[in-house]
């Protein structure tokens, strides 16, 4: 089953950002988990002068990430909630990471926690999956190629979602599937409407469950959108997207895109 939601990341809208000191690729789940896993994705940086860092912004997933340079599994793995705004990380030794991107929606049911328990904090996956999330991340840290961590991955992830009951669609995720649909052009009024439930009804939930706002996930999404867009070159000009995607202006346009990028728009576009 497919998703209609897939982010995309900086390194895939600025393609100079590959060379040999900043390797990010990124891989497809198996049709089974595509509605629960957005990409796999690793990241190899090494700190040399000149590299501008590994830029990370909001695409409303949730990471489970794995330090593939850890000297043993404990503490090597750990999940990073929902993100608002951009980073950009630089680190002082070489990294070599692995990733599993999670849809917000779909988390819960593999992590075993609200994902509001994870806003704007790393909590260890051991925390979450006990002994089992150790002897997982050994397998990782051993295998010698990333079709085997697909594999492993893949099988650990399959194995929960059998055993553990499909939950009934909760508020939100009913309420994501919609956001999805009109990528994220929609009021949090028109959401509510939508979901049959009062506005305030639905930001507690989404607070309960996700951590954030409704309105926050909207302004993530269209972002999100808009950049698949730039990506294609699929449009006329900037206030034409602008105006398509929602947006006042395109001074607005340009404010929200700096806030979730952290660059200039006109560095992305093919206006340059």
């Amino acid at each position: 089953m497919s998703h209609p939601y897939r982010p995309l990341h900086a390194p895939q809208l600025q393609p100079q950002l590959h060379f040999h000191s900043h390797n990010f690729r990124e891989f497809a789940p198996s049709r089974h988990l595509a509605s629960h896993v957005a990409a796999y994705w690793t990241v190899d940086f090494l700190p040399v002068p000149g590299n501008p860092g590994h830029r990370v912004i909001p695409d409303g997933c949730v990471d489970i990430i794995v330090d593939l340079f850890a000297s043993s599994s404990r503490q090597a793995a750990y999940v990073v909630g929902l993100t608002t705004q951009v980073e950009v990380l630089q680190f002082a030794k070489a990294r070599s990471v692995w990733g599993i991107r999670l849809y917000s929606e779909s988390a819960r049911t593999i992590l075993k926690s609200p994902i509001s328990t994870l806003t704007a904090n790393r909590v260890f996956l051991e925390d979450l999956w006990g002994q089992e999330a150790l002897d997982w991340v050994e397998k990782l840290l051993i295998a010698q190629s990333v079709q085997e961590r697909i594999e492993i991955v893949e099988q650990q992830l399959g194995q929960i979602l059998a055993t553990n009951e499909a939950p009934a669609p909760t508020l939100v995720y009913q309420s994501m599937q919609y956001i999805y649909e009109v990528k994220g052009n929609l009021s949090v009024t028109d959401l509510a409407d939508k979901v049959n439930f009062s506005e305030r009804h639905l930001r507690r939930a989404f607070e309960l469950e996700l951590g954030l706002s409704p309105k926050e996930m909207l302004g993530i999404v269209r972002f999100q959108s808009v950049l698949e867009e730039l990506y294609s070159g699929d449009y006329f000009s900037l206030t034409d997207l602008a105006l398509q995607h929602g947006y006042y202006d395109q001074s607005h346009f340009a404010g929200v895109f700096k806030r979730y990028y952290g660059l200039p728009l006109k560095r992305l576009t093919k206006q340059e």
